[in-house]
């Protein structure tokens, strides 16, 4: 071929690829693939919102039906719930979009699961992560919204999924642990707590006196508190300090609210001790002067 020829040709090359790029097929075609994925986009968004509104209208009806759940259990399945149902979504969504760009969609399946296969073998704290969240969620060990304390982590539980759960600290940070770390858990949120509280009294006054002034206080409380489930027990002296005597008061409370209650018992006690003349003991000093010694015994 020829020098002429061969300028011939790249240059018909050449036309046909500015014919093709500035032609109208192309940018139909590429016109209809994005008006495609925009419509895939937004109907997966559809179905995503309208899922979430159902499954949250049959938890709402099941509290109307005879088989009841727990609170708790009910937020983490609804959560869990709609999670997958995007998951899924988001899923089929980019399977559809891959066949818009002409992709056999069927032989990346098949590459991905050989590929999954052999992953898999090396991916045992995946599974094992997996294993762990479906027997969380199965045994109700814990749900959202729950305080525990885990893996040297404590707080509420924010999100409970099949592979990691969410637990807020009281403090703000936000830990995220593998379900497959969750070995042991203490859960504060099941049953009632205990609030405990140790009252100082001084040993000049009369102890029988004081304990019948907080026991009539005690009485009183469950009325005025609803985190107090039962009427507190004075149990008695706990302790004879180097200047106090400590009695010991505990109350069952509602869940996680022993830290409230307690803090409640103290201001209360106070008050009353004060309204009937009893002396909480406090730190004194006492001075001791050789000089003021000395002149007296001058004297």
């Amino acid at each position: 071929m020829s020098g002429g020829e061969l300028v011939k040709d790249i240059q018909t090359q050449v036309d046909r690829t500015v014919e093709y790029i500035t032609g109208p097929e192309l940018w139909v075609t590429i016109g209809l693939g994005a008006l495609e994925i925009c419509l895939i986009l937004l109907v997966s968004l559809i179905i995503i919102k309208f899922g979430s509104r159902l499954v949250t209208r049959f938890f709402d009806n099941r509290k109307k039906g005879p088989f009841k759940i727990t609170q708790r259990r009910e937020a983490t399945l609804k959560k869990l719930i709609i999670n997958t149902l995007s998951y899924v979504v988001y899923f089929i969504s980019f399977i559809m979009i891959l066949e818009t760009f002409t992709l056999e969609v069927g032989a990346l399946l098949a590459g991905a699961g050989v590929a999954g296969l052999a992953i898999g073998f090396g991916a045992q704290n995946l599974v094992r992560d997996i294993i762990s969240g479906f027997f969380i969620i199965f045994e109700d060990q814990f749900s959202v919204g729950d305080y525990i304390k885990t893996s040297g982590v404590e707080g509420f539980v924010e999100e409970v999924g099949l592979r990691t759960c969410k637990v807020k600290s009281w403090t703000g940070e936000v830990h995220i642990l593998p379900n497959g770390n969750v070995t042991q858990v203490t859960n504060y949120s099941i049953y009632n707590s205990i609030a405990v509280v140790d009252v100082s009294v001084a040993y000049e006054e009369n102890i029988e006196r004081a304990e019948e002034a907080i026991l009539e206080l005690l009485k009183e409380l469950p009325e005025r508190y609803e985190q107090i489930t039962e009427v507190p027990q004075l149990l008695g002296v706990q302790n004879l300090g180097a200047s106090d005597v400590v009695m010991r008061i505990i109350s069952e409370v509602q869940p996680m609210e022993h830290w409230v209650v307690a803090r409640i018992l103290r201001k209360e006690v106070k008050n009353r001790l004060d309204q009937v003349g009893i002396e909480i003991p406090f730190p004194r000093m006492v001075m001791y002067s050789r000089h003021d010694e000395a002149e007296q015994k001058q004297a």
